[in-house]
């Protein structure tokens, strides 16, 4: 690995909670609903050999004593202790999917996150979804003083940066049941070891200073720390919960709390009983580790998965809304609340892991966030019958929108905060095909007829109002544009792939969505309906296959209705391809089925762009478009599935040297902060950061056929 300093998240489920970690200086800590790393200083070390002289991972910045608030500098002070960073040559670090172990000197510092299912609070047993939910986070320091003829110290603790709660120690308030250091009611690390003292003081320094002790309950102290005390000749492991948790109302717009606090009083709670379970939680999380690592991916593949799913963990959160579970997963640095272009994304990972949450995001955009619209030509004042569609988001930070609106659409914009509605409407369509797919739920797929039947109708509206002059593609906008353009998920692109008429990517995405339309209507027994979906999806591929120039690469803005094409190149011209594939519809893209010629068309384009300066860049890396600098991770990961499982693309070295790019841009240092990020430029993060979206990287694990190298 060519940096080992890069943040990761470690988040429980459900919680909208992380504690992330890994980026030198004041860089992570204890996050709760936040867009960024806490930028707490962390304090992780061991005593030297010299008494009041320790060594601390390189976690923490110089941080202001706050003993000047109150008096000036005392040249004398208390009795202090001296901290310095081990350097960087004698740390060690161990990154996993659900461990990440840090080693320098006599010191191992391990964090452990589980990864495992959600079960559908509706049925599940309530003992069940307390173990899942629980919020907290597990980690263990091991000391080895067995070379030492002197007992030394060791210490794990953080710099309180909340204005509006003071550090505290939980035996305060919960005398004999656990130790623990806390900020307010909302985060907190907690141990239950007779070994383990819990202080409070100005500074680090002088928590760990002679006689320093006495003063552990000093309660005007930032900087809380449990310290443990190590004998000579001996090696002990000190085990402990980061613990989260935030009672009562957490959204405007609606009433909804947490989840977790059905089950858990408090953040003592939540601590007790995290330290009870200590070692299942942990065996779950080797167990996860072990699996995935045996499943045949690269190291650099197996990387990205790892840091991807911690982001997404840490972006879900699971409300209480009316007596109902309320699924969101927030949208990284963005914060908006499902938003319905990353949901079909996120789709893959979910139905592997928790698929009821597929259908509870479903519901509630079918629910309240269903609108209907008409449409126009570009250019005319005219309006058509529009129909049905979905927003783009519920909301944001927790401020859920009212019904029908997202926090990001404005009417008559241009670019960035335009309507989505084109493709928001797929997405939706795409995600009930994955749905129903995956868990067979008839009674769920019925109750959504008449949607599935008013979806069609919409779709085939914005291809064009005469039936005569229909090709399949979309052709006519929102009205809610105000004569503007609709955008796509690429939104901060150029228009190879940020406009959504006449858009290539958006095309074989639209005849994904007559594809599985035919067939789930077909199940439903509405034979005319599945035929004129059929139909669609004939047109809209012939249309596709008819743009492919001498090299078979296809332009990507159509050369539709009088309009000259847009001469750049997109990868994800074949992102459409995948959630058809999935389902039945397969039959229909292989071997000599009706769509293999638009397969194969799709191929001859991938082929055409996977070249150097097309779509490949110096470093081997791949670029979604070839117009344009800004690439986006999540999209590559999943068209890198598509190029090697439905089209059968080689993968070997210049296979291999994308992943290494792709691994290069993730450690950048300007990246590294914020974890695992989406959009890049020149391989740095530039947008999309500390994101969910990564999580389209578990397609990896399905595919039939490992890449070679």
């Amino acid at each position: 690995m060519q940096n080992i300093f890069f943040n990761a998240q470690h988040a429980p489920l459900g919680a909208y909670a992380t504690f992330t970690l890994g980026y030198r200086g004041a860089s992570g800590g204890l996050g709760f609903e936040l867009a960024r790393p806490a930028d707490q200083n962390i304090y992780l070390g061991l005593e030297t050999e010299k008494p009041f002289l320790f060594e601390a991972l390189p976690f923490f910045a110089e941080s202001e004593n706050d003993r000047a608030r109150f008096a000036d500098p005392d040249p004398e002070g208390p009795p202090r202790a001296r901290i310095r960073s081990f350097a960087p040559e004698e740390i060690q670090r161990e990154f996993h999917a659900c461990t990440d172990v840090w080693r320098a000197g006599d010191l191992t510092f391990s964090v452990y996150t589980p990864l495992h299912a959600l079960p559908d609070p509706d049925l599940a047993p309530e003992g069940e979804l307390k173990k899942a939910l629980v919020p907290a986070v597990f980690a263990e320091l091991v000391v080895d003083n067995r070379r030492s003829r002197r007992p030394r110290r060791a210490f794990f603790g953080f710099q309180g940066s909340d204005p509006h709660t003071s550090m505290r120690r939980l035996a305060d308030s919960s005398p004999g049941r656990i130790v623990g250091v806390a900020q307010g009611r909302h985060t907190g690390l907690a141990a239950a070891d007779p070994k383990v003292q819990a202080g409070l003081a100005f500074s680090l320094e002088e928590l760990l200073g002679p006689n320093a002790e006495e003063n552990f309950h000093f309660g005007l102290g930032t900087h809380g720390a449990l310290v443990m005390r190590v004998e000579p000749g001996e090696q002990r492991s000190f085990r402990f919960v980061l613990s989260f948790y935030r009672g009562g109302w957490v959204t405007s717009g609606i009433d909804a709390c947490y989840y977790y606090t059905r089950f858990f009083r408090d953040l003592e709670d939540v601590a007790g009983f995290g330290l009870q379970r200590f070692e299942k939680y942990k065996a779950a999380a080797v167990t996860a580790d072990r699996e995935l690592e045996q499943a045949g991916l690269s190291s650099e593949q197996y990387f990205m998965l790892a840091l991807a799913v911690r982001s997404y963990y840490a972006n879900s959160e699971l409300l209480d809304f009316a007596g109902r579970p309320f699924w969101i997963v927030n949208e990284g640095e963005y914060r908006m609340l499902n938003t319905l272009d990353l949901t079909v994304d996120h789709v893959f990972f979910e139905l592997r892991y928790h698929p009821w949450t597929v259908r509870n995001v479903l519901d509630r955009y079918a629910e309240r966030y269903a609108y209907r619209d008409q449409v126009r030509w570009p250019g005319e004042e005219r309006l058509h019958p529009g129909g049905l569609s979905f927003t783009h988001d519920m909301g944001v930070a927790n401020t859920v929108t009212r019904p029908g609106t997202s926090a990001y659409e404005r009417f008559g914009t241009d670019g960035c905060f335009s309507f989505m509605t084109h493709e928001e409407l797929l997405n939706w369509i795409l995600c009930a095909a994955m749905y129903y797919e995956q868990t067979q739920d008839g009674d769920w797929l019925r109750g959504k007829r008449a949607l599935l039947l008013e979806a069609l109708e919409s779709l085939v509206r914005r291809d064009h109002y005469d039936p005569a002059a229909r090709d399949g593609v979309m052709s006519l906008d929102s009205a809610l544009t105000r004569g503007r353009g609709e955008i796509t998920t690429y939104d901060s692109h150029d228009a190879s792939l940020k406009q959504a008429r006449h858009n290539l990517y958006l095309a074989v995405k639209t005849w994904a969505g007559y594809v599985v339309l035919e067939w789930l209507l077909g199940v439903l027994e509405e034979g005319r309906a599945a035929q004129g979906a059929g139909e669609q999806a004939d047109r809209c591929a012939r249309t596709v296959t008819a743009q492919a120039g001498p090299g078979g690469a296809l332009p990507a803005i159509l050369a539709l209705d009088g309009e000259a094409a847009d001469d750049a190149r997109i990868i994800p011209a074949a992102e459409g391809l995948l959630i058809p594939y999935l389902t039945p519809c397969r039959s229909l893209m292989t071997g000599t089925g009706r769509f293999a010629f638009l397969v194969t068309a799709l191929k001859n384009h991938l082929q055409a762009v996977l070249v150097p300066g097309v779509c490949l860049l110096a470093d081997g890396g791949w670029k979604i478009s070839s117009s344009f600098e800004n690439t986006w991770l999540s999209k590559t990961y999943l068209c890198q599935y598509i190029a090697r499982e439905i089209l059968g693309l080689p993968w070997g070295e210049t296979g291999a040297a994308a992943d290494r790019a792709h691994v290069s841009w993730l450690l950048n240092p300007e990246t590294a902060y914020w974890a695992w990020c989406d959009q890049m430029v020149a391989g740095a993060a530039k947008a999309a950061r500390y994101y969910p979206r990564g999580v389209t990287s578990f397609l990896w694990l399905e595919e039939t056929r490992r890449p070679a190298g």
